[in-house]
């Protein structure tokens, strides 16, 4: 009796859905990724195959800086206590891609609704969408995000709302455009933090730096009700620098960045609203009820605050963690098919649990980073503290 292939669905084509296809490609074990953004361009989706994951890097250092709310360093760290590698999200991406057949991703593929009924088959799942038709599959893995449809399949817990807005801008070359501010951000991540609200950049590719600031506002729908959501960079710029009650009594070198930033973007992006949206969160202790033909990776497993930067991390730990028990139920269900979907169940029954334990741990650890970054007027000082216990441990 021939085993009996495990009809995998991948919902999301981003780090986390990206990764498992890898890993299940490796194996020989075929999938489909389905994804609701078009396809990238060619140079995007072709990266050279033979430029791996070391040559990736050095866009970006491990140096942690921590300034207060006034320009002052509290902190400066460059990198001395770590080696963990840091690699741009786009780079990311295209050398997830450049390792996965072309076929396996389907672009502009919106998930309509997720059914289970006897009349698809025992244990089967159906995917609808829309135009694009419907699908049955074994097993159905919703890597989609903070607003997962995989979830709404799962459980009706919905993300809430954390009191917190962020609006992320770019400059480009930095370096040659802004000698000074590079400097004074340093090769890697600069915080600067007070009054419950921070400034936060990130060096990236080509010489860039991501600037977010992160504003604790009550209001969800602050990006409407301030009006900011409907301005430009250069129409923000004046609003963000002269309000006391975001950043206007902050120093004169992260105004400096905040301006250098908003001018940028208005040249790169004339005419384009400001990117400000509001931050949602999973409770860190929710379960869903195992179902037998779906389960969740990444944010829509487990969405966090990111300040504290470990949602890309973990979402690839959960696509290894769930990879690893995929590869081991196809080699059960190769000696023994009629063991199929008890073999598949099992496995990804201990893959849920395990993950569950992992994603509490960064949750927990998240939310105190986060409560130590905008909890207080003068959380510089409670970070660098952080980062100094580190630093002692480490040594």
């Amino acid at each position: 009796m021939p085993s009996p292939q495990i009809r995998i669905a991948i919902v999301g084509a981003g780090p986390a859905g990206l990764t498992l296809g890898v890993l299940l490609h490796k194996h020989g074990i075929p999938f489909t990724i389905f994804e609701l953004r078009q396809q990238p361009t060619e140079e995007v989706v072709n990266s050279p195959r033979k430029k791996g994951f070391e040559s990736l890097l050095g866009d970006c250092t491990e140096a942690d800086r921590v300034c207060n709310m006034h320009g002052d360093l509290v902190y400066a760290d460059e990198g001395e206590l770590t080696n963990r590698p840091e690699i741009a999200r786009p780079k990311l991406i295209k050398l997830l891609l450049s390792n996965l057949p072309a076929s396996s991703v389907r672009w502009g593929h919106k998930l309509r609704s997720v059914n289970t009924s006897a009349l698809l088959g025992p244990e089967t799942t159906e995917l609808d969408f829309g135009e694009h038709g419907k699908d049955t599959f074994d097993l159905v893995v919703g890597a989609d995000g903070a607003w997962s449809r995989v979830r709404a399949f799962l459980t009706a817990e919905k993300p809430h709302y954390v009191g917190m807005h962020t609006i992320t801008l770019d400059i480009r070359q930095i370096a040659s455009k802004h000698p000074v501010l590079a400097q004074w951000i340093g090769p890697g991540s600069l915080q600067c933090l007070g009054n419950r609200h921070g400034i936060c950049s990130q060096r990236s590719m080509e010489g860039s730096a991501r600037i977010y600031m992160f504003l604790s506002v009550a209001d969800k729908d602050f990006a409407t009700t301030s009006g900011l959501g409907s301005q430009t960079a250069a129409q923000a710029k004046n609003r963000l620098l002269s309000d006391d009650s975001l950043f206007g009594l902050w120093g004169s070198n992260i105004k400096e960045l905040v301006a250098a930033a908003c001018e940028d973007e208005s040249i790169h992006n004339p005419g384009q609203t400001i990117d400000i949206k509001p931050l949602y969160t999973l409770p860190a202790r929710y379960t869903w009820e195992h179902h037998s033909c779906a389960t969740l990776i990444g944010d829509a497993a487990h969405l966090m605050n990111p300040p504290a930067g470990q949602g890309v991390n973990l979402a690839m730990k959960d696509s290894l963690l769930l990879a690893q028990a995929i590869v081991k139920a196809r080699t059960i269900i190769d000696q023994n098919p009629t063991l199929f979907r008890a073999t598949l169940d099992a496995l990804v029954t201990d893959f849920e649990r395990n993950m569950a334990v992992a994603a509490k741990e960064v949750a927990d650890m998240t939310m105190m980073i986060n409560e130590i970054q905008f909890g207080s007027d003068d959380a510089a000082t409670a970070m660098a503290n952080v980062f100094k216990s580190c630093g002692e441990s480490a040594r």
